[in-house]
């Protein structure tokens, strides 16, 4: 729920919802997020340095899968988290001569490794836990560019499409794509089912899901319909 909605919704002003959602979140009834709320019970996303020391070798895999599709793509645009981190540290090793723009300090970090990719750092206001920038600044940025691939990482994936804890972070991957000519997400398995605040892309605007094991029926039929190719790792 984000307080500019829900005012318009009930007809009252910002500051009113604020107030009342400080007090439904006092009773223990909703948890108040930067902008709005979620519902007590939504599902948690792990801190992105926790991230990174979970399922490593399912990342590595879906990594090292994802990057031949990207064969040859000039420009690249890269989202924050653990999984397109350890993309970008196989883009670093196999790619040259391309431009990535990225939010992410750490994916900008590990690409400098590399002195023929040139980085282009989306500015905004700095994410600590999501070591990112956000923001109505980053999004007036990726306005001016554009892409061969928006390369996204996923809190979750549903029915719907692939959503995102961060509220602010999906609003920048929604603009990567806008911006970019394809988009791949790259998720492991655990995002299975994970419903989140922002869901950031229906299953239509994503041409393929990178993934290391297969999701359920329904789950891959909601997939194949929205016309999105499925690349499991090793399947």
């Amino acid at each position: 729920m984000r307080v500019g909605e829900l005012a318009g919704l009930l007809g009252v002003t910002a500051e009113t919802v604020r107030r009342d959602l400080d007090e439904l979140a006092a009773r223990g009834l909703v948890s108040r997020t930067y902008g709005g709320a979620v519902a007590v019970g939504a599902a948690r996303e792990p801190s992105l340095s926790e991230r990174h020391g979970l399922l490593v070798e399912e990342r590595t895999a879906i990594a090292r899968a994802a990057v031949p599709r990207l064969a040859g793509a000039a420009v690249l645009m890269l989202g924050s988290g653990a999984t397109t981190t350890q993309l970008a540290r196989r883009i670093a090793v196999e790619m040259a001569d391309i431009t990535v723009i990225t939010h992410s300090f750490g994916v900008a970090t590990v690409l400098s490794l590399n002195p023929t990719i040139t980085v282009l750092m989306v500015p905004g206001r700095y994410h600590a836990g999501e070591g990112a920038t956000l923001g109505a600044q980053a999004l007036r940025f990726l306005e001016g560019y554009c892409a061969d691939w928006a390369i996204l990482g996923a809190s979750g994936l549903t029915g719907e499409g692939a959503g995102e804890a961060l509220i602010e972070a999906g609003e920048v991957y929604a603009s990567m794509m806008r911006r970019a000519a394809r988009t791949m997400v790259v998720a492991d398995h655990s995002k299975y089912g994970a419903r989140f605040p922002a869901r950031f892309a229906r299953w239509e605007q994503i041409d393929c899901l990178v993934t290391d094991a297969a999701p359920d029926a329904a789950l891959r039929a909601a997939i194949e319909r929205g016309g999105s190719a499925l690349d499991i790792v090793g399947g």
